[in-house]
């Protein structure tokens, strides 16, 4: 008889046991994971680690932001586990071992400050690629009136970014040129570019999605406006251009491709040759299943099954 029980008694003592104590099987990995880069990725790290860091209470996170280039240059060089890089790896890096995933996409869009004193025109006649192109690449439009076609002798200040990174980057290419090829007045990163143009009445600049839009109401930043693009180049914003009031809104265009790629771009993690790490490699693997729940909610788009799955793949 006393054997017969020893079974059901401890089943229920294992039972009582896991009630009491859900994290009971979680929290295995331990560790500490680092990471540097692009701003666009930022706010969808730090998401991530603090959802990974629920199941895993005894890993800790450290993310700093300061640009594609700085969190290129800190992985090749083993300062970080993971750099943050928001534009296409280039071959010269691969060479020097840099290991690429990509784990969302976002895009760049034009920004001008609320307090423009045409912003209703603009915003109706909205920004031909050509004119974009002879606002930051030939200089050529000085004017608002020249770069949008409207009656305005008021001077056009153009911002652009004075580190490198994946915003400038995918901006210029949508030029067909690269970084160093754009015009403006050089600030340092995306808060203080969107600080730079919102400040300036006559001002304009780019951004990524994340620094143009609240992440809580999902709507345009107090004092910014986002520039649509006239797509069609008929010299007004149609109803199908216009989908930029809110960030679900420009998230769905870039995700049916309504929005042009580039500006539209994916994101990468990138780590040092292919990682061996067992905590980097856990963590790329949730970032690439469990993790992209998280992506629509923080106003980052999802990336395609075949993306995600040769993702995995180059984890095995």
């Amino acid at each position: 008889m006393k054997n017969k029980l020893t079974i059901p008694v401890l089943s229920l003592l294992m039972i009582i046991f896991l009630i009491t104590n859900p994290t009971f099987g979680q929290g295995k990995l331990e560790g500490r994971l680092s990471f540097s880069g692009a701003f666009a990725l930022y706010p969808m790290a730090v998401k991530w680690a603090e959802e990974f860091k629920k199941a895993n209470p005894a890993v800790k996170i450290d993310i700093s932001a300061g640009g594609a280039g700085k969190g290129m240059t800190d992985v090749l060089n083993n300062m970080v586990d993971i750099g943050m890089v928001s534009r296409e790896i280039y071959p010269e890096e691969v060479k020097k071992g840099a290991f690429g995933f990509a784990v969302t996409k976002d895009a760049v869009v034009a920004v001008m400050s609320a307090s423009n004193p045409s912003l209703k025109e603009i915003l109706a006649v909205g920004l031909k690629p050509d004119a974009a192109n002879n606002i930051w690449i030939t200089g050529k439009y000085k004017t608002w009136g020249q770069a949008f076609g409207i009656k305005s002798n008021a001077p056009i200040h153009v911002y652009t970014r004075s580190d490198a990174c994946g915003a400038a980057e995918v901006w210029a290419k949508f030029f067909g040129k690269k970084q160093e090829d754009l015009l403006g007045s050089g600030v340092f990163g995306d808060p203080g570019l969107a600080l730079a143009a919102k400040k300036d009445p006559v001002g304009i600049g780019y951004n990524n999605i994340g620094y143009a839009y609240d992440f809580n109401t999902k709507k345009q930043l107090s004092g910014i406006r986002v520039v649509p693009i006239d797509l069609n180049k008929n010299g007004k914003i149609d109803t199908d251009e216009n989908f930029y009031d809110s960030m679900n809104d420009l998230i769905d265009a870039i995700a049916k491709g309504k929005y042009p790629s580039p500006p539209a771009r994916d994101l990468y993690f990138v780590t040092n040759g292919k990682p061996k790490n067992k905590l980097v490699i856990e963590f790329l693997k949730w970032v690439l299943a469990d993790g992209q729940k998280y992506v629509n909610e923080t106003g980052y788009i999802n990336l395609s099954k075949e993306i995600i799955n040769k993702g995995l793949t180059n984890l095995k």
